[in-house]
């Protein structure tokens, strides 16, 4: 049986052209959809996982806090909730979090077309060990020098750690608030 995810692929303005399982999106390298998010406490410390090693993309790199391909047919906030669920064990209806920035290829140093979410929290999730192996609390400057250093990492994770923290350097995060778009 084939569990391949059957994705919308998309073209530079993230208009659905078409829909194909994933592998098949890879191999051809067409344009796609995903979500991240980052949990963030307090003290702006952002909670970054490891992902396991029985990951075909990325195994044993620092990952972002959430984060998945957008199903087709699939919203991104519909993709978010789903994710956070799967990944953190986390009801998007008993947190606080707002959408930071949607992204695309084309503009910014990621993989796809991309809405970027935080999520305020001071607890550290029951993540799934099947995605993570382990997790910590960094703050974004600590977490930036390890990334320079060559810190194994998935590919876009630097560029959008830069994205957050100059999210929260702009005063636009308050935690407690809740924005949705």
């Amino acid at each position: 049986m084939n569990n391949d995810e059957i994705l919308d692929v998309v073209d530079s303005d993230d208009n659905v052209i078409g829909q194909l399982e994933r592998s098949q999106v890879y191999a051809r390298g067409l344009c796609f959809r995903v979500v991240n998010a980052f949990l963030v406490n307090d003290a702006h410390q952002v909670w970054i996982p490891r992902r396991s090693a029985c990951k075909k993309l990325f195994p044993l790199c620092l990952d972002t806090s959430v984060g998945g391909h957008v199903m087709a047919g699939e919203s991104y906030e519909n993709a978010f909730f789903r994710e956070l669920a799967e990944e953190l064990n986390i009801d998007a209806a008993q947190v606080t979090y707002e959408c930071v920035t949607k992204l695309n290829p084309a503009d910014h140093r990621v993989s796809a077309h991309m809405y970027l979410y935080l999520i305020h929290t001071n607890e550290t999730p029951a993540y799934n060990k099947n995605d993570f192996s382990e997790s910590y609390w960094f703050d974004i400057d600590e977490l930036l020098t390890l990334l320079y250093k060559g810190a194994s990492a998935k590919g876009d994770l630097h560029e959008l750690i830069k994205i957050l923290r100059n999210f929260l350097s702009q005063s636009k995060y308050m935690p407690g608030r809740r924005a949705i778009q």
